[in-house]
């Protein structure tokens, strides 16, 4: 009797160990023991005590089940985070307080697969450590007090962001109505908005003089309905306010469901979080996802031309290219990041897949640094990182609005950027040579180039090799990498 061949096992239907790892935490938070959950989800006990070691793969009618049992978002198993958190450990363990305890990095890309919920957890604490560090006083015995928070409410919004890919079609639904019920023109949308503020909410809008108050742009009164913009706002940015605001209003059941997410972890990022999503709101009522996505690509992404054609700055057009996420109808993903002159790191979105440094400096060979040597140019730059990838990053400086003569005009620096295998569909890159490619990295402890003259620490990664009598383009030159 002939037997039927073996059917090759798809990637599909490989074990996941990450998966099985995130069915045992949920089995485990609801106080269910494998018998208990196995009948629930009429399986055996002996099958689910497969999965959840990796040994067999989580089947589609097995997580639908789970998603109807526990309420469960899909996504929340879908998503592989692994090789963020992978990265979150390799930073926190290239910190000098650890160079005694001779890790390699297979030991810790184990410890996030193997054990994620401790992996997190070591980078929790390992932020609250340096949160304290930074921000928290010192009693009399030397010893730091009010250094509690486990985060920065800016880093747990940026990994909100992050998890939801800077996209949010509930709140691209909400602008395009409310667009609609505004009978929102691009040529007078500022009118049509006030229109809309005044009469569908209520709310009587002002435009104030910058004697009045010139430190703030705009401020809302709830009790009195009153909305005050500054008149130190160009049309763009006034335009913007009024729509942040717009969404405030008629998006807060939308936002309080969406900021519910666990990963804002306290009030004030809660609170920095609806910012977050006003903006998007702002953006999407700007610049409309249908036609801004069929612009970008007609004129092939080119920032100031889109920005002409919306009534938009240079970094609320980058903002809106970072979100064109939706399926069947997407842009090119693109990452984003805001820098001061003195190297903070203010904003950041990785769509494209490059990695920001979270806890150390980044990169000075990265493009957008060196475009404050060259206020208001666009800079590009093919950035290769250790393991191959490749980036093409433009970036350029910006002014906040300015208050005056008189006032300090705050300087940042713009960076977008994309895998260089979707740079020939950006204008930018015409005449380009995508191979003259620039060695760059996270930071430089994460980095093994020791050959680098921009480096400003050791690699955590190799050993030192220093020699008085030798002084080499660094001083932190390394010797031949540990194979790891």
């Amino acid at each position: 009797m002939a037997i039927a061949p073996k059917r090759p096992r798809s990637q599909a239907d490989a074990p996941s160990p990450r998966l099985g790892q995130k069915l045992r935490a949920l089995r485990r938070r609801e106080g269910l023991t494998q018998q208990q959950l196995a009948e629930r989800l009429t399986i055996s006990p002996a099958y689910l005590n497969l999965i959840e070691n990796g040994k067999r793969p989580l089947p589609a009618h097995v997580l639908i089940a789970l998603a109807q049992l526990f309420q469960l978002d899909l996504t929340a198993f879908a998503a592989d985070d692994d090789k963020d958190l992978q990265s979150d450990l390799l930073e926190v363990f290239g910190d000098p307080l650890f160079d005694s305890a001779e890790l390699v990095t297979a030991d810790i890309k184990d410890l996030a697969q193997q054990q994620p919920a401790v992996a997190r957890s070591v980078v929790t604490l390992y932020r609250a450590w340096r949160q304290a560090r930074i921000g928290g006083a010192s009693n009399s015995e030397g010893d730091v007090v009010d250094g509690d928070s486990a985060s920065v409410p800016s880093d747990d919004v940026s990994d909100f962001l992050q998890r939801h890919m800077n996209s949010f079609p509930d709140i691209e639904e909400l602008a395009e109505q409310v667009r609609k019920d505004a009978r929102a023109d691009d040529d007078d949308l500022g009118r049509a908005l006030i229109r809309y503020l005044e009469e569908r909410l209520g709310v009587d809008v002002e435009i104030a003089k910058a004697t009045v108050d010139p430190s703030t742009l705009r401020r809302f009164d709830p009790a009195h309905k009153r909305l005050v913009v500054s008149e130190l706002l160009p049309p763009r940015s006034r335009n913007f306010q009024l729509a942040h605001q717009l969404g405030l209003l008629v998006g807060r059941d939308i936002f309080d469901k969406l900021t519910a997410d666990p990963i804002l972890s306290s009030t004030e990022s809660r609170a920095l979080g609806r910012i977050a999503l006003a903006n998007s709101f702002a953006g999407a009522v700007l610049m409309p996802y249908k036609p801004f996505l069929e612009a970008a690509e007609q004129v092939r992404y080119d920032i100031e031309l889109l920005g002409h054609r919306f009534r938009t700055s240079f970094e609320q057009t980058c903002h809106r290219l970072c979100t064109l996420r939706r399926p069947g109808h997407t842009g090119v993903p693109f990452h984003f990041l805001r820098v001061d002159l003195a190297g903070n790191i203010s904003k950041r979105f990785s769509g494209s897949g490059i990695r920001f440094a979270r806890y150390a400096g980044a990169c000075p060979r990265w493009n957008v640094f060196s475009a404050f040597m060259s206020p208001g140019m666009i800079k590009t730059q093919v950035s290769e990182f250790e393991d191959g990838s490749r980036y093409f990053c433009i970036a350029t400086t910006i002014r906040k609005v300015s208050q005056g003569y008189t006032q300090r005009h705050a300087l940042s620096a713009i960076g977008l950027g994309c895998d260089v295998s979707y740079a020939k569909k950006l204008v930018y890159a015409d005449g380009v040579e995508l191979e003259h490619i620039v060695p760059v990295g996270v930071t430089c402890r994460l980095c093994n180039r020791g050959d680098c003259s921009e480096r400003a620490h050791p690699s955590s990664r190799t050993p030192l090799s220093i020699d008085e009598n030798v002084r080499a383009a660094s001083f932190y030159r390394s010797r031949i990498p540990i194979v790891r």
